[in-house]
């Protein structure tokens, strides 16, 4: 499975990349925004997944996730959101964009586990 890492922070795409990688998921390509991520989506063939974060400079996570669910390729691919906005609106308007589930940062490699294995048995 191709997982597509989505963060401003190269630090945080690390972290996240790693943690793929000690769950066996070891096709990872990444984005530092929204609007890289979209390049890399038309780029890269089976992407499968998508790890995004909200808070990103050109365009959010949130955008990114909206834009993804109104092209008719890319439209059922899974997204997980993982972000530091925990307010419960933030998560209501992330859910409303279609994000298939959503990991508060800071957050445990098994916590991320959790999140993509309860998207993936759906």
């Amino acid at each position: 499975m191709k997982f597509l890492v989505v963060d401003d922070s190269p630090t945080m795409r690390r972290i996240v990349i790693n943690a793929l990688k000690q769950f066996g998921y070891d096709n990872v390509v990444e984005a530092g925004d929204g609007i890289e991520a979209l390049d890399v989506l038309k780029k890269e063939s089976n992407v499968e997944f998508i790890i995004t974060d909200w808070n990103m400079p050109n365009m959010t996570g949130l955008e990114l996730t909206q834009t993804v669910r109104a092209s008719t390729e890319f439209a059922n691919l899974p997204i997980l959101m993982v972000t530091t906005r925990g307010l419960k609106q933030d998560i209501v308007d992330a859910l409303k964009a279609r994000v298939n589930n959503y990991v508060v940062k800071p957050f445990t490699p098994q916590v991320l586990k959790e999140k993509i294995d309860a998207i993936l048995n759906k």
